[in-house]
């Protein structure tokens, strides 16, 4: 359980970004349901839906993480359920519902700024998040939550050797560090297997790709409800 006596070399906080800081998911499912209305001539929009997420997955090694990645992936999906016979307007559309993506307005959650205030001068505070370089340092910065931070790390993945690699850069030990995010898959078990401090905030909705199909048991593991829950725990 997350308690400052019991990670008293405590020194580096960091903080996932989409659906931690800010509302993401629900953007991209807003995206997802007017693309399968654009091909529900094609196939149902379960189908539609399942081909989408099959090419996402494909993709991630050549595109990465974002919102780029994703208008790629739709055109892609609209290419094979349509057998290359997409008008060139329907194209248009979707590179259109990409950039309204991109330009989405930052909604922060609940919490977020009064606990980076609380915990802001008493530990170094960091990003650490996946997705596409600029959009990343766009919503931060558009955000206002900028200032309380050390550090940005925009990460290709989230894999042990990606943390231990952010580490490396703040020149810590795993035993110095808290990952704090929405992604049990990605924010938690690759920090816990370093040997680092992991706590979960759980998000109403979760990207397919991002779920587990089992409990987190950890003595380096807590899983909050909210936020605040992290600054009683700290200070």
């Amino acid at each position: 359980m997350l308690h400052k006596s019991k990670i008293p070399n405590l020194k580096v906080i960091a903080f996932d970004a989409d659906d931690t800081l800010f509302v993401n998911e629900p953007y991209f499912q807003e995206t997802e349901h007017k693309f399968c209305a654009l091909m529900e001539d094609y196939l149902s929009h379960q189908g539609i839906s399942q081909e989408l997420f099959k090419i996402e997955i494909a993709n991630l090694p050549l595109y990465g993480y974002g919102i780029k990645g994703y208008i790629l992936s739709m055109i892609e999906a609209a290419m094979n359920i349509s057998n290359n016979t997409i008008p060139v307007e329907v194209i248009e559309k979707i590179i259109q519902y990409g950039k309204e993506l991109l330009e989405k307005p930052i909604e922060l959650l609940d919490g977020i700024e009064e606990t980076l205030q609380a915990l802001h001068g008493k530990y170094k505070l960091v990003v650490a998040t996946k997705g596409d370089l600029k959009d990343q340092h766009s919503k931060l910065h558009r955000s206002g939550l900028g200032h309380y931070f050390h550090h940005i790390e925009v990460m290709s993945d989230k894999q042990q050797i990606d943390y231990q690699k952010l580490l490396g850069r703040l020149d810590i030990q795993a035993n110095e560090f808290l990952m704090i995010g929405n992604s049990l898959k990605s924010d938690v078990l690759p920090v816990l297997e370093i040997g680092g401090y992991a706590v979960h905030i759980p998000f109403h909705t979760t990207w397919e790709h991002e779920k587990i199909n089992h409990k987190v048991e950890h003595k380096h593991f807590s899983s909050f409800e909210k936020i605040t829950e992290v600054v009683h725990n700290l200070l």
